[in-house]
């Protein structure tokens, strides 16, 4: 660190010049990055359900598979001369849209009712080929819809809604931005006013929000770099804003409150620069430690096999190293030119940081702990374990429109697709039979007609798309087959063209939530089982749970790495093994809580309502676990390292294990409890809005700041240092001979 803190504080208008060259360049990158996210989770390279897609396009020449669903609300039946006139010209012209591609209106539909019976609500479908971008062609369709309803449509009887996969992943992107930018918004004006309280001082207020914004604005320029290469996750600008405002005023506020303490020591030599060139030494190595350990845990989201997640593992680990950046080099470069004016101008005589007897409290505080360790262990120990107890129960899966706010149009639209009684247009499953370069002929036909029979006649089961779909088998008012032509065309698409494959496409009575799926499927598989040869099975659930289940196999690796490298830093940092283990158990604890707080608000809709979400969602996002754990245990280790590093010190210094333990506490209680104040209402802020995901995050980790900050770093971690005395600093000899020296704040 000396060569950097030299570097910095002796040539601060470079290393700024070089920030605002950076920034400059960085700024447009990151407007365009919004627009290039996607949430569409993708699939799993030669998975079951990527096969059934491959087998669709190449043996049945299905590429029409993105179904976009078109649902008509009239006031008048849908044979009357003014709907039919409107609906024709209406047809007419989605044909012409570029990328849509086959358009069937509710008329030549068979397998589930398109038609409400009032009347009053239509279903029309429209194909948007897999090899077209399903973003761009569904912008080109809901456009057309905008331009048709204020113009030709103007008159019609009826309006259009645009629901189905395609649209709202589409809702998704569009909704976390807006979702995103409204959190930063709401959340800068509350921080800075924390700031003022802590600081009493305009400039060095503005300090930690500008150095924040500095590094979001470089990240977003380089997640809009990822973007050109792979498929980044809408919810990976959460992640950067979430970390960059978090983390980075975090370690501002650490760095300034450092630097003015500096300031005020006599007989210190260099003035401002050598208070910044000190700064850099103790307060910036605890931000580059801390900086790494985040890091480390966000990099546990590259390890599951989906870039969808481990887009959002790049822009985490890209937000906090930069962050780190930002704090140690352009921060005290600023320092060096602002001096004694970082105090200026002043607007509170006393801040909560300069105020010796919030410091007093504290110390005061830390002794009634010390005094009962026991009671302070057991008791918050209990509380963490009964918040984390609804987490035994945790369900995930993607959420789909139950992952949006009402109001969206395209979950209002499902809604009401789902009272028509076609939700399970959405949940269909694709089964491919395989007969093995054997030629479809009576056995096979036999074979076939028996499992689609055995298939209707299961629960839940609305229609199985087959040869043998007649106006017998349909249920819930469907159209019937009334036509040599509908016949020939479901056989054209249930045989391939080699005669080697059979298809068969089962809806069920509705759309299926995640924690649904598992059931549904394994009751179609005992059916398929039974017919005698190879069959695949995909559609959009198999793949919903393909994807679930590639995250929830790599978890428990994910957590091994970050606890086994997390375990390794701390050792390197307090030549101790007890702190890492303690330290690693702890935030687990709150970790573990916080996950059971999600899952009661989230998942089983306790006191859903007054914060906005939804209380049928059923299910975390699948990536939630992995991405709260990464967020969560890597902010955690912030406060853990403040905190250590100062008993660390006061142990060295001579101290007794209670009394550096009492010394710690008062003298870091302050900036622990101003940074969580801070954190909180940055992650507060992103409770409000239409993506549950964003809402469920903030949630999470609003809750994690409050517990830990409180609980975990100002009672249950002295308790447990009081009752460990000097088996804190344990180290083998052997060991302690072999470890490099690493010095935090030193």
């Amino acid at each position: 660190m000396q060569p950097l803190a030299r570097f910095v504080t002796s040539r601060p208008w470079l290393v700024l010049a070089l920030w605002l060259a950076l920034v400059l360049v960085c700024a447009p990158l990151a407007a365009r990055a919004p627009a290039q996210l996607s949430a569409d989770p993708g699939s799993l390279t030669h998975s079951e359900s990527a096969t059934v897609i491959e087998l669709l396009k190449d043996s049945f020449g299905e590429g029409d598979t993105n179904t976009v669903l078109l649902l008509t609300q009239s006031g008048e039946k849908p044979d009357s001369p003014a709907f039919q006139a409107a609906y024709t010209t209406l047809l007419e012209g989605l044909r012409s849209v570029p990328g849509v591609g086959k358009v069937t209106p509710y008329s030549a539909q068979v397998g589930y009712p398109a038609v409400s019976p009032d009347g009053k609500l239509t279903l029309s479908l429209a194909q948007i080929p897999l090899r077209i971008p399903g973003t761009a062609a569904l912008k080109r369709l809901r456009a057309y819809l905008e331009t048709w309803q204020a113009g030709a449509g103007k008159n019609a009887p009826f309006r259009v809604r645009v629901t189905g996969g395609q649209a709202i992943a589409n809702d998704f992107t569009t909704y976390a931005e807006s979702d995103t930018k409204r959190s930063e918004f709401a959340a800068l004006p509350l921080t800075a006013i924390v700031l003022l309280l802590v600081f009493g001082a305009l400039v060095a207020t503005g300090l930690p929000l500008l150095m924040s914004v500095l590094s979001i604005t470089v990240a977003m320029a380089g997640l809009y770099g990822l973007t050109q290469l792979t498929v980044i996750s809408t919810f990976a600008q959460s992640v950067i804003t979430l970390l960059g405002l978090g983390a980075g005023i975090d370690y501002a506020l650490l760095m300034v409150n450092r630097f003015r303490e500096e300031l005020q020591r006599p007989l210190q030599p260099g003035g401002a620069q050598g208070a910044a060139y000190r700064t850099v030494l103790t307060a910036g190595r605890s931000v580059a430690f801390s900086g790494l350990t985040v890091a480390v845990a966000m990099a546990a989201l590259i390890i599951p096999p989906l870039a969808f997640v481990r887009g959002m593992g790049f822009g985490g680990v890209l937000v906090v190293l930069l962050t780190v950046l930002v704090s140690i080099t352009a921060l005290p470069a600023c320092f060096v030119l602002l001096g004694e004016r970082v105090n200026s101008p002043r607007l509170l005589k006393l801040t909560w940081s300069q105020n010796a007897r919030a410091s007093e409290a504290w110390t005061a505080f830390a002794r009634k702990v010390i005094a009962r360790p026991w009671l302070g262990l057991v008791g918050c120990t209990v509380l963490l374990l009964a918040l984390a107890t609804p987490a035994l129960d945790l369900k995930t899966g993607y959420a789909g429109a139950f992952g949006l706010t009402a109001g969206v149009d395209s979950r209002d639209a499902l809604r009401q697709v789902q009272a028509l009684g076609a939700g399970g247009l959405l949940s269909s499953f694709e089964v491919v039979f395989d007969l093995k370069q054997q030629t479809y002929g009576p056995q096979s036909r036999e074979m076939l007609r028996r499992v689609s029979s055995e298939l209707e006649a299961l629960p839940n089961v609305q229609t199985v798309i087959s040869p043998f779909l007649t106006a017998a088998t349909l249920r819930g008012g469907g159209s019937s087959l009334d036509s040599l032509g509908q016949l020939a065309a479901l056989t054209r698409r249930s045989i391939s063209a080699d005669r080697h494959h059979l298809r068969l496409t089962i809806i069920p009575t509705r759309y299926l939530r995640a924690d649904q799926i598992d059931a549904f499927e394994t009751r179609l598989r005992s059916v398929l089982d039974t017919a005698g040869t190879a069959y695949l099975v995909g559609g959009a659930p198999v793949g919903e749970r393909e994807f679930t289940r590639a995250i929830t196999d790599s978890t428990p690796l994910a957590i091994g790495i970050v606890f086994g490298v997390t375990f390794l830093l701390f050792l390197l940092a307090f030549r101790s093994i007890v702190l890492p283990l303690k330290s690693i158990l702890m935030n687990s604890l709150t970790v573990g809580a916080a996950y059971g707080v999600v899952v009661l608000v989230v998942q089983k809709g306790f006191l859903a309502g007054p914060l906005g979400i939804p209380d049928d969602v059923g299910v975390l996002d699948s990536s939630l676990p992995l991405l709260l754990f990464a967020v969560l245990f890597g902010l955690s280790m912030d406060y853990e390292i403040f905190l250590l590093s100062r008993v660390q010190e006061e142990h060295l210094r001579g101290a007794s294990n209670d009394e550096a333990i009492v010394l710690a506490v008062g003298r870091t209680a302050r900036i622990i409890t101003s940074a969580a104040a801070i954190m909180f209402i940055v992650f507060c802020a992103f409770i409000v809005g239409r993506v549950v995901v964003n809402k469920s995050i903030g949630l999470g980790l609003a809750v994690a700041v409050l517990l830990d900050a409180t609980l975990v770093r100002l009672i249950l971690v002295p308790s447990f240092l009081k009752l460990a005395g000097e088996w804190n600093w344990w180290l083998p000899k052997w060991l302690d001979r072999l470890l490099p020296h690493v010095d935090i704040e030193h």
